[in-house]
């Protein structure tokens, strides 16, 4: 018997997607992009239309007019369609736009990126995080860090036959 997506096997496979996603010295604008880019490649990957930039059933703040945006929304022909929005810093308006989303019949994803932490958000919005780190203005993932500077002195053993750390 199959059972209907909750977001949770959805969200899971977006994160582990996200876990391939490697930067350095971007600013936020291009590390944002950078992962939309990648959610963009995994539900392609998938056999899904992708839309970037769709429209939300969420209207926009008073006095604009008209409904906010997604930054990445998937029509799947076998299950329900997908909202995925992207941020580094934690939004209230997100998460009602997600949870509109989630209302709306729609799997509901924030993906967080940045140093954290991350604070969940409420049921039934999944969140999946990309840790990031900022050093000198620019952000890089985690795994990119780049090694801490080491002396370039050689090590000399006190005697010919002796190991300098015995």
């Amino acid at each position: 018997m199959e059972t209907a997506d909750d977001g949770t096997d959805t969200a899971r496979s977006l994160g582990e997607w996200l876990e391939s996603v490697h930067f350095a010295e971007l600013s936020n604008d291009q590390a944002t992009a950078r992962i939309i880019e990648a959610i963009t490649g995994w539900g392609e990957s998938r056999g899904w239309r992708v839309y970037r930039r769709a429209p939300s059933v969420f209207p926009l703040p008073p006095p604009l007019r008209g409904h906010s945006v997604l930054d990445v929304a998937c029509a799947r022909p076998d299950g329900q369609p997908i909202a995925i929005e992207v941020d580094r810093l934690d939004r209230p308006r997100t998460v009602d736009k997600l949870l509109a989303e989630a209302a709306a019949g729609r799997i509901a994803i924030w993906v967080r990126w940045g140093a954290g932490p991350f604070t969940a958000p409420p049921l039934p919005v999944h969140m999946v995080t990309r840790p990031a780190a900022r050093t000198s203005g620019s952000w890089h993932t985690v795994a990119d860090r780049p090694p801490p500077p080491h002396s370039a002195a050689p090590i000399v053993a006190d005697a010919p036959d002796e190991l300098p750390w015995t």
